[in-house]
């Protein structure tokens, strides 16, 4: 009987989302009915969507939000973007490098893979096909990078993992360090190759330091803050928010009353959005918990085997597959609470687990048919999805290798935790 009732709840939430309902919603209406069928008190339905929003940490997502739309309108973004391509544009291939630099440098104050592919794609995808690089190579490695953004902290996945199921989201964000350099130093490598082989440009113009200084410093001062507890992620983000708007206002000139007023306004629609997915997944959560879900699903995977090397193969085939219908955040909020226990009973660490999924699934936003990022970009550069499927092919099999390291092997996201908090 259980088992059924939590089917049908399960059945209402993919049926909504096949017709094109928002997953916030897809999740509400579907644990709303839940509560109707079974006569529970809908007073706990509302508890449970207000307790899942009661969080210190959750303040973190509107925070960095608005942080890296401000970078994008105060030109932070834009000097972070020469910065890179006056420090390596000299090699072969250089802005494509500057391109990966760029984003690891952005991942560290935007959080997210979008906020990432939008802005820097706007300025440096038209900038590589005018100094002669493959409009599908130009798309290819600036959706590949993008995907730097949710790993390398401040990360709003992360955010929003560690707050779904109580685990430090500082000590994820550490964990997630390592693995989003080496996306970054990998990816770089590849394009350098790809470049070589295409003999793109080089430029000889060499670093200075002085018209990047402000922006470089914003993201110093984050990480800086973050990683040696400092300051917590919540206050890491206000850092940000009146620094960006500082350097916006008084040092770049870029930023004015009119234009901060429209960035906070859309900023606080986009994170609304997310708070209402958070709120309604807390509800579903607590469906899910109740009817024994995660036990079930547990107990059907360690039915299967018991080997950890082959049920944490079987769950990255799992969730790479979820990755290319689900957006990111949306996915998390469903499957991380559930699929914790699994992994935890066969000694994996959550942490570990943590990067291991955000990984896994913003990997899916360069991956078709929902791949966010890779549509944002082929939309710039005016070529078709499946052009710039098969040029960042490349750039995917690097992220993969990434991705195995962090499931089999444990230092690459516990080592720089285990030096700071001993984990």
């Amino acid at each position: 009987m259980t088992l059924r009732r939590s089917l049908r709840n399960e059945r209402c939430c993919i049926i909504l989302e096949l017709f094109g309902v928002p997953v916030a919603y897809c999740l509400g209406i579907s644990s709303l009915l839940y509560f109707i069928l079974e006569n529970m008190p809908l007073v706990t339905f509302a508890q449970r969507f207000f307790y899942g929003l009661d969080s210190f940490t959750l303040l973190c997502i509107p925070g960095f939000m608005l942080a890296g739309n401000l970078m994008n309108t105060g030109g932070i973004t834009y000097q972070i973007v020469r910065f890179c391509d006056k420090v390596i544009g000299h090699i072969r291939g250089g802005l494509g490098l500057a391109n990966i630099g760029a984003s690891m440098i952005f991942a560290g104050v935007s959080g997210t893979a979008a906020a990432d592919a939008a802005p820097l794609g706007g300025i440096l995808i038209p900038a590589m096909v005018k100094d002669g690089y493959d409009a599908d190579y130009s798309v290819a490695v600036t959706a590949a990078s993008s995907c730097i953004g949710p790993i390398i902290p401040p990360s709003v996945p992360m955010i929003m993992a560690g707050t779904l199921t109580g685990i430090s989201v500082s000590k994820m964000f550490v964990a997630g360090v390592i693995p989003g350099i080496l996306m970054g130093l990998g990816m770089m490598i590849v394009a350098w190759v790809i470049s070589v082989k295409r003999n793109y440009p080089k430029n000889e113009k060499r670093a200075s330091f002085r018209e990047a200084f402000w922006a470089l410093l914003m993201m110093v001062i984050i990480l800086a803050g973050i990683l040696t507890g400092i300051v917590t992620s919540t206050e890491a983000s206000i850092i940000a928010v009146l620094y960006a708007l500082f350097v916006g206002f008084f040092i770049y000139r870029e930023l004015n009353v009119k234009m901060a007023l429209a960035v906070i306004r859309d900023s606080m629609v986009g994170a609304a959005g997310i708070m209402v997915l958070v709120g309604f997944a807390n509800v579903f959560a607590y469906v899910l918990t109740k009817e024994q879900i995660p036990t079930m699903i547990a107990n059907w995977i360690l039915s299967v085997t018991t080997n950890k090397f082959v049920i944490l193969l079987i769950i990255n085939i799992f969730l790479l597959f979820v990755g290319c219908f689900m957006e990111t955040i949306a996915a998390l909020t469903i499957l991380f609470p559930v699929l914790l226990p699994v992994v935890t009973s066969i000694g994996v660490s959550p942490i570990q687990f943590g990067v291991m999924c955000v990984l896994n699934l913003v990997i899916g936003l360069t991956t078709p048919p929902v791949g966010v990022c890779l549509f944002i970009t082929s939309s710039i550069g005016k070529i078709s999805i499946a052009q710039g499927t098969k040029a960042i092919i490349p750039f995917l099999i690097c992220n993969f290798v990434v991705l195995l390291l962090v499931t089999y092997f444990p230092p690459v996201t516990l080592w720089l935790g285990g030096l700071l908090y001993g984990i």
